[in-house]
């Protein structure tokens, strides 16, 4: 495998450790009403765990609500009580044909104990991309080792290697510094 080939590979991962740290930035609960906070709420559809989003059409009218209505009404229950038990911490008002979840504004505390889940995930984020770095260098030394490529040329692609990890690990700070306006805006 030439370096070309190792660079553009590991890029491609680097891109989707970055694209999953953004859905999970999304469903953080950020004091403002979002689609993307019932991504994780599963409910029983017919024996098996379905997303909400499949089952019914989400909106969201004003900037602190959802609204939920379920394509099939048997489901109103079943997506009450999913969203119960989920860990979003919503209590849902059922009116009989559809779900309405208010979002409280968040407390100072809450707003906290987010900011860290934020820095965690963020870490989590550059420990797998230093490790697709690892994983890049230790492809070129192979390549080197076999002779197909150069000294230098695995020099250089190592160089490019680090510069890439530089980027990524700037777009992780770069999306974790406005996630974290974002939810300690009051």
């Amino acid at each position: 495998m030439a370096t070309k080939e190792i660079h553009s590979a590991h890029e491609d991962k680097m891109k989707k450790a970055l694209e999953v740290l953004r859905k999970e930035y999304g469903s953080l609960r950020a004091g403002r009403a979002t689609p993307s906070l019932l991504e994780k709420v599963m409910v029983d559809y017919y024996g098996s765990p379905t997303p909400v989003n499949q089952v019914a059409n989400v909106s969201v009218p004003e900037p602190r609500m959802i609204v939920i209505q379920p394509w099939e009404k048997t489901m109103l229950n079943a997506i009450d009580k999913a969203i119960q038990k989920s860990d979003l911490g919503l209590m849902p008002t059922n009116d009989g044909a559809i779900i309405r979840l208010t979002i409280p504004q968040l407390t100072q505390e809450r707003r906290s104990e987010i900011v860290k889940v934020i820095h965690k995930k963020a870490e989590e984020c550059r420990v797998v991309i230093r490790n697709l770095r690892r994983d890049a260098n230790e492809a070129i030394k192979k390549v080197e080792k076999d002779k197909t490529v150069s000294e230098d040329e695995a020099k250089k692609a190592q160089d490019d290697i680090q510069k890439l990890t530089d980027k990524y690990i700037k777009e992780v700070d770069q999306v974790m510094a406005a996630k974290e306006k974002d939810i300690m805006e009051v």
